[in-house]
Protein backbone atom coordinates (compact mmCIF):
# COMPACT_ATOMS: atom_id res chain seq x y z
CA UNK A 1 0.00 0.00 0.00
CA UNK A 2 1.17 3.11 -1.30
CA UNK A 3 0.57 6.04 0.69
CA UNK A 4 1.34 9.93 0.79
CA UNK A 5 1.33 12.26 3.17
CA UNK A 6 1.37 16.07 2.92
CA UNK A 7 2.79 19.03 5.46
CA UNK A 8 3.60 22.43 5.80
CA UNK A 9 0.36 23.74 5.13
CA UNK A 10 -1.36 27.20 7.23
CA UNK A 11 -2.19 30.72 7.60
CA UNK A 12 -0.11 32.85 6.33
CA UNK A 13 -0.31 37.08 5.73
CA UNK A 14 0.29 38.39 1.68
CA UNK A 15 3.86 38.40 0.78
CA UNK A 16 4.66 35.44 3.07
CA UNK A 17 6.44 32.05 2.18
CA UNK A 18 5.13 28.47 2.91
CA UNK A 19 6.95 25.48 2.51
CA UNK A 20 4.84 22.12 1.47
CA UNK A 21 6.44 18.68 1.66
CA UNK A 22 4.73 15.39 0.52
CA UNK A 23 6.35 12.22 1.45
CA UNK A 24 5.87 8.92 -0.31
CA UNK A 25 5.71 5.47 1.54
CA UNK A 26 5.28 1.98 1.08
CA UNK A 27 7.18 -0.59 -1.16
CA UNK A 28 7.85 1.51 -3.94
CA UNK A 29 10.13 0.58 -6.97
CA UNK A 30 10.35 3.99 -8.19
CA UNK A 31 8.22 7.43 -8.88
CA UNK A 32 8.36 9.32 -12.11
CA UNK A 33 6.59 12.46 -12.10
CA UNK A 34 5.05 14.23 -8.78
CA UNK A 35 3.48 17.55 -8.47
CA UNK A 36 0.99 19.55 -6.64
CA UNK A 37 -2.42 20.48 -7.41
CA UNK A 38 -4.71 23.04 -5.71
CA UNK A 39 -8.70 23.45 -5.39
CA UNK A 40 -9.98 26.93 -4.02
CA UNK A 41 -13.72 27.12 -3.36
CA UNK A 42 -15.91 26.51 -6.04
CA UNK A 43 -13.53 26.26 -7.85
CA UNK A 44 -11.95 23.22 -10.03
CA UNK A 45 -9.03 21.26 -9.21
CA UNK A 46 -6.05 22.89 -11.31
CA UNK A 47 -2.05 21.83 -11.75
CA UNK A 48 -0.25 24.28 -10.07
CA UNK A 49 3.58 22.78 -10.40
CA UNK A 50 4.78 19.25 -11.76
CA UNK A 51 8.29 17.97 -11.49
CA UNK A 52 9.22 14.88 -13.69
CA UNK A 53 11.19 12.11 -13.00
CA UNK A 54 14.61 13.97 -14.65
CA UNK A 55 13.82 17.07 -12.64
CA UNK A 56 12.22 18.84 -15.36
CA UNK A 57 9.58 21.40 -14.17
CA UNK A 58 6.49 23.05 -15.23
CA UNK A 59 4.56 25.74 -13.71
CA UNK A 60 0.92 27.46 -13.83
CA UNK A 61 1.38 30.61 -15.30
CA UNK A 62 -0.07 32.58 -12.25
CA UNK A 63 2.87 30.99 -10.14
CA UNK A 64 5.53 31.31 -12.08
CA UNK A 65 8.31 33.12 -10.15
CA UNK A 66 7.28 32.33 -7.07
CA UNK A 67 6.82 29.07 -6.65
CA UNK A 68 9.48 26.47 -6.72
CA UNK A 69 8.90 22.67 -6.77
CA UNK A 70 11.66 19.84 -5.90
CA UNK A 71 12.24 16.80 -5.25
CA UNK A 72 14.72 14.22 -3.13
CA UNK A 73 14.32 10.99 -4.61
CA UNK A 74 16.46 9.14 -1.65
CA UNK A 75 13.32 10.28 0.61
CA UNK A 76 10.60 9.78 -2.11
CA UNK A 77 9.39 13.07 -1.44
CA UNK A 78 8.41 16.50 -2.83
CA UNK A 79 8.15 20.11 -1.76
CA UNK A 80 6.53 23.49 -2.95
CA UNK A 81 8.08 26.38 -1.93
CA UNK A 82 5.67 28.93 -2.35
CA UNK A 83 6.62 32.38 -2.04
CA UNK A 84 5.39 36.26 -2.21
CA UNK A 85 1.84 34.21 -1.23
CA UNK A 86 -1.32 36.33 -2.29
CA UNK A 87 -5.35 35.98 -1.49
CA UNK A 88 -5.66 34.09 -4.70
CA UNK A 89 -3.22 31.34 -3.89
CA UNK A 90 -5.78 29.99 -1.01
CA UNK A 91 -6.92 26.61 -1.44
CA UNK A 92 -6.36 22.82 -0.76
CA UNK A 93 -2.88 21.80 -2.11
CA UNK A 94 -2.83 18.43 -3.34
CA UNK A 95 0.01 16.15 -3.98
CA UNK A 96 0.48 13.11 -6.54
CA UNK A 97 3.05 11.19 -7.47
CA UNK A 98 3.13 8.22 -10.21
CA UNK A 99 4.17 5.05 -8.66
CA UNK A 100 5.44 2.43 -9.92
CA UNK A 101 5.22 -0.84 -7.61
CA UNK A 102 6.21 -4.52 -8.76
CA UNK A 103 2.39 -4.87 -9.42
CA UNK A 104 1.52 -1.65 -11.23
CA UNK A 105 2.26 1.72 -11.61
CA UNK A 106 -0.58 4.05 -10.77
CA UNK A 107 -1.27 7.72 -9.85
CA UNK A 108 -1.06 8.22 -5.78
CA UNK A 109 -2.97 11.42 -4.09
CA UNK A 110 -2.43 13.24 -1.07
CA UNK A 111 -4.70 13.97 1.68
CA UNK A 112 -4.85 17.82 1.05
CA UNK A 113 -3.12 20.56 3.18
CA UNK A 114 -5.05 23.91 3.67
CA UNK A 115 -3.51 27.04 2.68
CA UNK A 116 -4.84 30.30 3.73
CA UNK A 117 -3.12 33.52 2.62
CA UNK A 118 -5.42 36.65 4.82
CA UNK A 119 -4.44 39.18 6.48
Amino acid sequence: QVQLVESGGGLVQPGGSLRLSCAASGIIVRINGMGWYRQAPGKERELVASISSGSSTTYEDSVKGRFTISRDNAKNTVYLQMNSLKPDDTAVYYCYAEVVTYRSTEDYWGQGTQVTVSS
